[in-house]
């Protein structure tokens, strides 16, 4: 059976890339927990899925007149000041067909099983927080379960952030534990730069020749292709609906590890599951 990651914690039922959505993750029995990393304007390392603010914050309504809603735009302290939950709630009050598309299919029974009023009470405060790095990894510190950590690079070509991440990975000990990934493939280099142990993966969209030989060149532990809607790489939304998995097979005999992502589909994941893929 391959592992179960969970995409920015359990975000169906919690905010997402927040201490929340991760602890919840693990309370639901995850194996591993995939999360974003961006830096602010002054160098920290925080973790946010998208390039800007606007769709998990409330930044709009803090700050109005700014030009810029990038990440990287905002201090620390700007950023942490930022209520990153709410929006959440506003959008499970919405119309099912009207939400954010990963939330539709999250029925009532769902949340009310694995949300507790006092927790919903807690997502509404305006009180949940964007977390720094150095956060998340002192939670995960206190747990067994596995890491990804994705570099999210592109655009913003962020200066340090390969070695700040692994700085902050050694000292909190969680080296055995983690996997960095990025559809930045240069920063899995300069991982590999920093730390000739830390394992890597390369994250893509697109389908790739000569795979082995590429992983092969940037020294990177495994493979992360898109299985989702319009970034399936896999055949789930060909024209006959096979799948094309003869790259993987080449991966996988390799030695690496392959996770797809993201995949939400039972078939689908027992289809991966037979083909061998560590994970989805």
């Amino acid at each position: 059976m391959p592992l179960r990651i969970a995409r920015r914690g359990a975000r169906g039922l919690v905010p997402e890339n927040t201490i929340d959505a991760f602890r919840k993750a693990v309370e639901l029995g995850s194996d591993m927990i995939e999360f974003d990393v961006h830096l602010s304007r002054d160098g920290h390392a925080v973790v946010m899925h998208d390039d800007t603010l606007v769709r998990c914050s409330d930044v709009k309504r803090r700050f109005p007149n700014r030009s810029s809603y990038f990440v990287s735009d905002y201090s620390l302290a700007e950023l942490q000041s930022l209520d990153a939950g709410s929006w959440h709630v506003d959008q499970i009050n919405l119309p099912a067909d009207v939400r954010q598309a990963y939330l539709r299919t999250l029925r009532p029974d769902e949340l009310c099983r694995h949300v507790s009023d006092s927790e919903w009470r807690w997502f509404e405060s305006g009180n949940v927080r964007i977390p720094l790095l150095a956060d998340a990894l002192s939670f995960f510190a206190e747990t067994e379960i596995l890491i990804n950590i994705e570099l999210k690079t592109i655009p913003r070509m962020y200066p340090g952030i390969a070695k700040k991440v692994t700085t902050q990975i050694k000292h909190h000990s969680l080296e055995t534990r983690v996997l960095i990934s990025s559809f930045d493939h240069e920063q899995l280099l300069r991982i590999r730069a920093l730390d000739c142990d830390m394992p890597t993966a390369v994250l893509t969209s697109d389908r790739l020749s000569a795979l082995t030989s590429y992983l092969d060149a940037i020294d990177a532990d495994a493979f992360h292709p898109g299985c989702y809607a319009e970034y399936d790489t896999l055949g789930f939304g060909s024209v006959d609906g096979a799948l094309q998995l003869q790259t993987v097979a080449e991966v996988l005999a390799s030695g690496r590890w392959v996770n797809a992502w993201t995949c939400n589909d039972e078939s689908q994941i027992s289809a991966l599951s037979a083909q061998g893929l560590a994970g989805s």
